[in-house]
């Protein structure tokens, strides 16, 4: 039996590509669709993989990391049912690709008006923590009612001294909606505003498809004497690389017991390291 290219069927690809123009018209907006069944479990990057499905064309360069590496099992396994049904090509240059599929980081690279970049997203509702029902919630967005997730910041603020959302930092999307922005670390929040590129985000289990068009503004959630704030590595060094105020994992040395660290964008840290005095 022939395989269709980039396996979904035509019908398919052209509802989601349908919901993924409204997304775009609409930033931030979460627009239902009829999600797929695919040969990977559902809340592993299935949304993501849909509209990769969906875009991807005969001419494009593909590139799929997950959380900052190109060579995890879940990135190795999506870009290898993408290839294996559409045959194009793949790189680990984020300059070089133009669709990249990502788990949880925005590329170090910024990216160029040519490239779409794919983000997997577990949970898209951004009210979901303080609003269970998914019928309020729709009602909340429509009313702009977002007491609740500034509330929940405050809570945080009150009980811990300052806000301890690390990941999936609620941001404001084109000064309307309040959007998930998927389990990016906070250092990647200012890349989603004005940047060159489109975000589009897919949540395969809950059905939603949002997006960040480019030259959009996007503001993280804060308050006036609580100024939202990045997580900062310029004070440490990566290991490998020699690079620095790039966000880096934290290591332990099994041999030492040394505590290190290391860029967490894996071709990022190769392309420097390949150009002649830029590293240690």
């Amino acid at each position: 039996m022939r395989q269709n290219f980039a396996f979904l069927d035509e019908h398919s690809k052209k509802e989601i590509r349908r919901k993924t123009l409204k997304a775009i018209s609409i930033p931030g907006y979460q627009v239902p669709f009829a999600s797929r069944e695919l040969p990977i479990a559902r809340g592993w990057g299935t949304g993501g993989l849909q509209l990769t499905l969906s875009l991807i064309g005969q001419a494009d360069i593909l590139k799929v990391i997950d959380q900052g590496s190109d060579e995890s099992v879940n990135a190795v396994n999506i870009r290898r049912l993408i290839q294996d049904t559409t045959g194009v090509k793949d790189t680990i240059h984020t300059d070089a690709a133009t669709l990249i599929q990502s788990r949880h980081r925005i590329p170090e690279v910024p990216l160029k008006p040519y490239q779409i970049l794919v983000l997997q997203v577990p949970l898209p509702e951004p009210l979901r923590p303080v609003e269970p029902s998914e019928r309020i919630t729709k009602q909340l967005h429509a009313d702009k009612e977002y007491s609740g997730a500034w509330l929940r910041l405050f809570e945080q603020i009150m009980r811990y001294g300052s806000i301890t959302d690390d990941a999936d930092y609620p941001v404001l999307v084109d000064g309307r909606y309040v959007m998930a922005p998927s389990p990016i670390p906070r250092f990647d929040n200012p890349k989603l505003e004005d940047n060159d590129g489109l975000i589009l985000l897919g949540a395969g289990r809950e059905k939603k498809i949002y997006a960040v068009p480019p030259y959009t503004k996007v503001a993280s959630l804060a308050f006036e004497d609580h100024p939202f704030e990045v997580e900062s590595f310029d004070d440490v060094t990566c290991r490998e690389s020699g690079l620095t105020g790039v966000y880096m994992d934290e290591l332990i040395d099994e041999t030492t017991g040394e505590t290190y660290y290391m860029t967490n964008d894996t071709s990022y840290m190769i392309e420097e390291m390949n150009k002649e005095g830029s590293v240690k």
